[in-house]
C-alpha cells in the first residue's frame, strides 16, 4: 500500500499522437532478475479476468487488492449501460486465495486503485455507463436511453470492508472541480491527507482539442476542492493522460505522463521540479519505502513511441531516476495494449503486474541468487 503508485474502448487501439522531442536511447538492456509466476490468483469457478490496470498493496503488505472490468473491459454492457452484477474490488490473500469482493453495479470502468495509510481503498472510475454506439454503426444510429442510475467519473473512498466513506465527482457526468471530474485514471494521497486527482484519459489520442482535459486536481483529506493545475500540451507541467501517480518518501509527487512518454515531478502545490523518459512510456508507477520506482509500459511501439524502445517494467531509483533493471513484455509484436499497465510491490518485494490486453495479473519475484 506504498504511495504509488466505449470512449475507452476506442482509446485503447487508437494510435496516440507522437510529439517531436529530443531522442533519449532506449533503455532495454538491463538485466532482469525476476521470473514470472501465471495464474497465481485464484478467481471463483466461472469468472475470468477482465482487463486490469488497478493494482495494490494491502495496509498489510501482504494482501493485494485489485480492481477489474467484470470479466470484459467494462463493468457497463457499451449497448444498453446495464452494470455487470460481478464485484469489480478484489483482495487477495498472499496465497492468492480470493478472500473479499464488493462494488458491484458501482463501478462502470475500473482504473485506478489506491490504499492509504488508514488501510482504506480509493478507486477511479474513468469512464460512465452511458451506451455507446455499435462499432461500425451509421452516423445518427438512435442510442438507447441512459439508465436510470448513472455511474462512472467518480473517485470511490471504500473502507476495507467496501462500506462507501468519500465520492469525488458526480455519478456519470463528466465536468470540471469542484463537483465534477472528467475521465479519472488515478487517484494517491499525501502525506498530510490531501488527495490529488490524475484527469483526462484522452490528450493522448490523435486529434484531441485543445480543450481535452489533462490535469491533477487537488483536495483535502476531507474532499474539498483546493486547486487544479496542468492542461492539455507538452511543455513542463502540462500532460497528454496523466496515467498513474505515486509520492516518493520526499512527498514529491510523480506523475505518469503516458502521452508524453515522460515521468514529471512536482511539489505538493504543483509546481513542476522535473523530469525523465528514461523509464520510458508510462502507463503505472510505483514507489516502495525505499524509493525504489517501479515503471510500467504497456503501449511502446514504434507508432507511440518510436526509437527501438520496448515495452515491460523499468526498476530503478526515486532518487537519481536511473533505470537498473528491466522484465520485457513476453510479447513480442503486440500491437494494442500488452503487458503490465498497473502495478505494485509487497512487503517482501514481490511485483504485481495488472494487464489491460492479456486480462491478467501476474506476479514477479526475485530469482534465488539475484
Amino acid at each position: 500500500m506504498q504511495s504509488r503508485l466505449v470512449l475507452f474502448a476506442a482509446l485503447v487501439i487508437s494510435s496516440p499522437i507522437v510529439f517531436a522531442q529530443a531522442p533519449v536511447a532506449p533503455v532495454n538492456d538491463r538485466p532482469n532478475p525476476y521470473q514470472t509466476i501465471e495464474n497465481y490468483f485464484k478467481l471463483p469457478e466461472g469468472r475470468t479476468w477482465g482487463s486490469t490496470s488497478a493494482v495494490e498493496i494491502d495496509k498489510d503488505g501482504r494482501s493485494v487488492w485489485v480492481a477489474e472490468r467484470c470479466g470484459v473491459n467494462s463493468c457497463a454492457d457499451p449497448a444498453t449501460g446495464k452494470m455487470s452484477p460481478l464485484d469489480p474490488v478484489l483482495k487477495f490473500d498472499s496465497s492468492g486465495k480470493l478472500v473479499k469482493s464488493f462494488g458491484a453495479g458501482m463501478i462502470a470502468f475500473a482504473h485506478g486503485i489506491y490504499v492509504d495509510r488508514d488501510g482504506n481503498i480509493w478507486v477511479t472510475d474513468a469512464n460512465d455507463n452511458r451506451p455507446r454506439p455499435a462499432r461500425g454503426a451509421a452516423p445518427g444510429t438512435p442510442l438507447p436511453a441512459a439508465p436510470a442510475r448513472l455511474v462512472g467519473h467518480q473517485v470511490i473512498k471504500f473502507s476495507p470492508d467496501g462500506k462507501v466513506l468519500m465520492t469525488l465527482g458526480k455519478a456519470g457526468m463528466a465536468g470540471n472541480p469542484p463537483d465534477a471530474l472528467t475521465e479519472p485514471n488515478d487517484v494517491v494521497t499525501a502525506p498530510n491527507g490531501d488527495i490529488y486527482v490524475a484527469e483526462g484519459h484522452s490528450g493522448q489520442n490523435n486529434n484531441a482539442p485543445p480543450d481535452t482535459v489533462a490535469r491533477i486536481s487537488k483536495f483535502t483529506r476531507d474532499g474539498k476542492f483546493i486547486k487544479s493545475f496542468g492542461k492539455l500540451g507538452s511543455a513542463p507541467g502540462e500532460f497528454r493522460t496523466p496515467h498513474s501517480l505515486a509520492f516518493d518518501s520526499r512527498g514529491r509527487l510523480f506523475v505518469a505522463d503516458r502521452g508524453n512518454v515522460r515521468l514529471q515531478i512536482f511539489d505538493q502545490d504543483g509546481k513542476f521540479i522535473t523530469e525523465t523518459k528514461a523509464f520510458s512510456r508510462l502507463s503505472g508507477i510505483y514507489i516502495d519505502k525505499n524509493d525504489m520506482l517501479y515503471g510500467a509500459d504497456s503501449e511502446s511501439s514504434e507508432t507511440s513511441h518510436p526509437g527501438g524502445w520496448k515495452r515491460g517494467m523499468r526498476i530503478g531509483s526515486a532518487k537519481d531516476l536511473t533505470v537498473q533493471y528491466f522484465i520485457p513484455d513476453p510479447e513480442k509484436n503486440a500491437t494494442g495494449t500488452s503487458a503490465a499497465e498497473g502495478v505494485a510491490v509487497d512487503a517482501q518485494g514481490n511485483i504485481y503486474g495488472a494487464e489491460v490486453g492479456p486480462k491478467a495479473v501476474k506476479k514477479y519475484v526475485k530469482r534465488s541468487g539475484t
